[in-house]
């Protein structure tokens, strides 16, 4: 028989290109996935087993039993998406299949481990502990001072994640359901994302981006941008931490998606602080910008990986700076737009737009790609990206009603 690849997808949009990276005649490639995701599958799939939520062991492995008695046990399980790394982990383990299981991927998933793990390494990152309930915060917080960030330990898109100013605000933590939590000192610095591949050994080509507005005020409801960097007395120092970073994780290649906290000290030097890593691609539009504007497929590499090949290393194409731009809902999904206005000449149009017509419905499925409203940017520098960034936030018009409603709210 061929051999089984098996592959858990969750998203609508082409955020991989799967007939590209796989041949789907010489292998059976078979997919399990929502009923939202079926857009994206390729048409040469084997097999496709649609399940409620693709992060449900229970639903997932019923799935895979199935695909599993026309095309026998998976060579191979690939998973993309950060919400579903642990579905794959545990459902390798469970046929023993090759790959990342539980305890190789509990570095990059579970967020104290991760935290130990870079210590180990020797990189810098703000003061942190476990924080099993109140009391270990209250304790964390007599030591190290407040405010404290409390965030899960395993967790998505800043889900739960709360900054807690003083012991009055410990009831905010009171009202979440239990579940493993890390507690850390609260860093002022602004945060970064750095994006590519490490070999094994060294860098591969990589990117830096500072965020506009951050993924905890995206979660409050208001935008989320990122603009890539150019700075070379920036890049500098971040590619050196990057380097150590990478380094503390091992000498496997693996693609990452990694926040870290950068600011100035007293003397004018750059201080850089380790926030979270990702072994995966970057989640909103990072793919496609790596694509479109740098020539690179990162999820291209990552499959690779999860196939147990050496990923291919291509240079970054030119020097364009890339950007994205993430609009929500003015109400919570499920919603029904009723206005989607861009209010700019076309000259000064993002380079890709994914604006909803009106009666759009906007699923409550989570992450960062059924929102409002989605843009990409590409410049020749930093500041004209951001700058474009901006213009577009502000001049986006949505208005929604609630599923249920006729009642428009805009935003």
């Amino acid at each position: 028989m061929k051999p089984h690849i098996l592959i858990i997808h969750r998203w609508r949009d082409h955020h991989a290109g799967y007939a590209d990276y796989l041949d789907h005649d010489l292998h059976h490639v078979t997919y399990i996935c929502t009923e939202l995701a079926t857009a994206s599958v390729p048409a040469a799939a084997s097999a496709v087993s649609i399940v409620a939520a693709t992060d449900r062991l229970d639903l997932v492995s019923a799935a895979a039993n199935g695909l599993i008695e026309r095309f026998g046990r998976p060579e191979r399980i690939i998973a993309l998406n950060e919400g579903d790394l642990d579905t794959a982990a545990e459902l390798r383990a469970q046929l023993a299949v090759a790959g990342d299981h539980p305890d190789q991927l509990a570095p990059f998933r579970d967020k104290l481990v991760m935290a130990q793990t870079v210590v180990a390494g020797g990189v810098a990152i703000p003061e942190f502990a476990d924080a099993p309930d109140i009391e270990a915060v209250v304790r964390f917080a007599d030591l190290h001072g407040w405010p404290v960030i409390v965030k899960p330990r395993r967790g998505t898109a800043s889900r739960d994640v709360l900054r807690l100013n003083s012991v009055d605000d410990l009831v905010q933590l009171d009202r979440l359901a239990p579940e493993p939590r890390m507690v850390q000192t609260f860093c002022p610095d602004q945060v970064f994302h750095i994006d590519g591949l490490w070999t094994g050994s060294e860098l591969g080509p990589w990117r830096a981006s500072r965020y506009v507005n951050t993924c905890m005020e995206f979660a409050a409801g208001d935008v989320l941008g990122s603009v890539e960097v150019d700075d070379p007395e920036l890049l500098g120092p971040l590619g050196e931490f990057l380097a150590r970073a990478c380094a503390a994780f091992g000498d496997e290649p693996w693609v990452f998606h990694m926040e870290a906290f950068v600011g100035h000290r007293a003397d004018g030097s750059i201080r850089i602080n380790f926030l979270e890593a990702g072994s995966r691609v970057g989640g909103a539009e990072i793919p496609f910008v790596w694509r479109e504007v740098h020539g690179v497929d990162l999820v291209e590499a990552a499959v690779h990986i999860q196939l147990g090949r050496r990923p291919i290393v291509r240079s970054i194409a030119g020097q364009r700076v890339g950007g994205w731009l993430l609009v929500p809902t003015p109400v919570p999904a499920p919603c029904r737009i009723t206005v989607a206005e861009l209010d700019l000449p076309p000259a000064e149009w993002p380079y890709a737009r994914v604006i909803p017509d009106v009666g759009t419905v906007i699923p409550k499925a989570g992450g960062y790609e059924h929102v409002g409203a989605r843009f990409r940017f590409s410049g020749a520098a930093t500041d004209d990206v951001e700058k474009a960034i901006r213009r577009t936030a502000g001049q986006l018009w949505l208005e929604c009603v609630p599923s249920q409603s006729d009642l428009p709210v805009a935003g």
